[in-house]
């Protein structure tokens, strides 16, 4: 964030923020292209009792607005999912050195390679939390996670002790826990906290009122195409098109 504060600074590009950009308003200014790079909201699924106090949305626990207890159940296993399981079974220390170790003890790294191959036996992170990580569809969790990296994050949540399940459907939530059907029947999972990971929906509603104004605005990242968002699209979307420009 550091590098691209300096990077706009010197290129001299006009940044204003808390400004809400409205069609009237950018066609005022006399811009003659209009990049709608918006991004995504979090989707919100259609499951009884979704607006209940115990729920909690990914964005509002990543930001710090909502802090979840010690039995949470994650609803979506894509790599939010992932994410904010391995947020909450994550130790957080503001202190870099200490994040580090802990990392190391984790994987049983031996940075001052006192031992053969620089191994040690690997340590879990305690956290203090029971956390279910919950899919709709049947099969292995993280099936759409990096080939290279999925099993990584699937071996670390299963050393914390996560539990992952697939094949369930959410009927509801309310004061008693998040009400499961599988194929035994009608399950009750007694938890504080429900996070709501599943995906996201564009944002782009300037871009209709652009077209609405019978201008020609540009799409790119999530703005342009919710699922599967990652970041190496939305970079190469926004260097490709600042290119024809």
């Amino acid at each position: 964030l550091r590098y691209f504060r300096v990077r706009l600074t010197k290129l001299g590009v006009d940044v204003r923020l808390a400004t809400a950009a409205t069609a009237d308003s950018l066609q005022a200014e006399g811009f003659q292209e209009f990049v709608i790079a918006t991004g995504v909201q979090a989707r919100t699924p259609q499951i009884r009792g979704i607006e209940h106090a115990s729920v909690i949305s990914y964005p509002q626990l990543l930001s710090g607005q909502r802090q979840a207890g010690a039995r949470v159940a994650i609803i979506g296993a894509g790599g939010i999912g992932f994410d904010v399981a391995t947020f909450l079974t994550t130790a957080h220390s503001t202190d870099h050195r200490s994040a580090v170790l802990e990392f190391q003890r984790e994987w049983g790294i031996d940075a001052a390679l006192g031992t053969p191959g620089g191994l040690l036996p690997p340590v879990t992170p305690a956290h203090g939390r029971s956390v279910w990580l919950l899919q709709r569809k049947p099969g292995k969790l993280g099936a759409s996670l990096g080939s290279t990296t999925g099993w990584i994050h699937r071996r670390a949540l299963a050393q914390r002790g996560v539990i992952m399940r697939g094949g369930v459907n959410y009927e509801s939530i309310d004061d008693a826990g998040l009400h499961l059907r599988t194929d035994q029947g009608i399950e009750t999972l007694v938890i504080d906290n429900v996070i709501v990971c599943a995906g996201q929906e564009s944002v782009a509603t300037l871009n209709a009122e652009l077209v609405a104004a019978g201008r020609a605005p540009h799409l790119i990242g999530g703005a342009l195409l919710a699922a599967e968002l990652d970041a190496e699209r939305a970079i190469r979307e926004g260097t490709e098109l600042a290119a024809r420009l």
